[in-house]
């Protein structure tokens, strides 16, 4: 069985049910076809950050971007840090 995606227009149509409208998680859950801890989770994502709630594929949140570029520095600056320690050890070793 394949796992099924849904867009974000969907998605924010559905918890605009739950939410707006009043529409049970339980009964709006049945009417759409879906589990209904899946549509607790998407009101809940909606809940907590509203304009960057179901970002889509292949995009990040602000928050999540920031960390992978971070992550990246940081792996540049580990390389560069091991080759000036290789460097360091070969120019000492050449002096003695």
């Amino acid at each position: 069985m394949q796992r099924r995606k849904f867009s974000r227009e969907f998605k924010l149509e559905a918890v605009k049910l739950v939410r707006d409208r009043g529409v049970a998680v339980a009964q709006a859950a049945r009417d759409l076809d879906l589990h209904e801890n899946v549509l607790r989770k998407w009101v809940r994502e909606a809940e907590a950050d509203p304009r960057s709630a179901f970002p889509g594929n292949g995009q990040m949140k602000p928050e999540n971007q920031e960390i992978e570029r971070l992550r990246r520095e940081l792996a540049r600056m580990k390389a560069e840090r091991d080759i000036l320690k290789k460097a360091a050890a070969y120019f000492a070793r050449d002096s003695i």
